[in-house]
């Protein structure tokens, strides 16, 4: 097992990454992105999942034609995301409101990436409506060495079972440096903020203790969670189960720090919803990230990937991201979440 590790650790070193120079210095650079796939279903009835209006027959009339069109738009994005700074496409991408391996497998594949040899990292989780998380990985840059499902168990009013997303956490090698990375989609705002709010807050404990595991067995562990949390940065699930910082001076050795609350309170959002911007879409990391140093991977900076093609040019949602459906009719767009991403960069020898 030691020899293939070492095999794979001296393949990654032949590949070329993303540089910049900054005061006489060069740096590396590997991009981390997250993308709500925005229902990413194939066409077929999955009899155990409630897909059926992602069918040919379905209320949607989901068609082979805009399946394929959503794969290709979505593809495109990916190809895109951080390409400002990095000029390539992200090394690291978690996903969510995917079907299952198969849609991600023709995602991948895709003429648009297919150059990049994403791998997928997925397992299927009990969540009603048949979405998954997932992570993608270019596979000159990551070795993945661990991976994990983690179920989330919630109960509603009435003590049932209320099936959702599992947390998906993957240990590995980004260009020979240990690092983890989780990939959520916590619950919904379905039947209100306030009601749905316990949920999202069960989900940040758990978070909390998949974090809380790592540390124990090693303090200087680098996470990276990135999801659609459901939920903004000044929330309670962040600022009070979480106990995100938004400021990186106040962090000590255990602290979370949390890049995106800046951006929130200067009005930026990945999603809108009845004229309001929301930043659901987020990454929080350990404080192991954060060194002025950087001679390994550290954090550099976060965004929120908006090209024009993205974004609604006209009608009653102008300026919201353009979606595959909007008010029931089929409009062929992207998702109705923008992507984020953040870079990661350290100083070349």
């Amino acid at each position: 097992m030691l020899s293939i590790m070492r095999l794979l650790v001296s393949i990654l070193l032949l590949f070329p990454i993303g540089t910049f120079s900054q005061n006489a210095n060069t740096y590396q650079i590997r991009t981390v992105a997250f993308y709500n796939l925005e229902n990413l279903f194939d066409t077929k009835n999955d009899s155990l999942i409630y897909d059926d209006d992602r069918t040919p027959e379905g209320k949607d009339n989901w068609t082979e034609e805009r399946y394929l069109k959503k794969i290709e738009h979505m593809s495109k994005v990916i190809s895109e995301i951080g390409s400002a700074d990095n000029k390539t496409a992200p090394d690291i991408i978690g996903v969510c409101e995917v079907e299952n391996l198969g849609v991600l497998e023709d995602l991948v594949l895709h003429k648009n990436i297919v150059k990049f040899n994403y791998g997928i990292i997925h397992f299927q989780s009990p969540d009603e409506r048949g979405i998954d998380v997932a992570l993608l990985y270019k596979k000159n840059a990551f070795v993945p060495v661990n991976f994990n499902s983690h179920r989330l168990l919630l109960y509603n009013l009435d003590g049932k079972r209320d099936y959702t997303r599992d947390q998906l956490i993957v240990e590995g090698l980004l260009d020979t440096e240990k690092i983890y990375f989780m990939v959520n989609h916590w619950p919904s705002r379905s039947g209100g903020e306030a009601r749905s709010r316990p949920f999202r807050l069960e989900a940040a404990k758990l978070n909390k203790r998949i974090i809380d595991s790592i540390q124990r067995l090693d303090i200087e562990a680098k996470i990276i969670s990135m999801g659609d949390f459901n939920d903004d940065p000044i929330d309670p699930s962040f600022k009070k189960i979480l106990q995100v910082e938004k400021n990186y001076k106040n962090l000590d050795s255990l602290s979370l720090y949390g890049p995106m609350e800046k951006l929130y309170k200067k009005g930026r959002g990945s999603l809108a919803y009845r004229d309001k911007w929301n930043l659901f879409d987020q990454f929080y990391m350990t404080s192991t990230l954060i060194n002025k140093e950087k001679e390994s991977y550290n954090y550099w900076k976060v965004g929120i990937f908006t090209s024009s093609y993205l974004i609604d040019p006209k009608g009653k949602y102008k300026g919201y991201p353009l979606r595959t459906y909007a008010g029931g009719s089929y409009i062929g767009g992207y998702s109705d979440h923008f992507p984020v991403y953040l870079h990661l960069i350290k100083k070349q020898k």
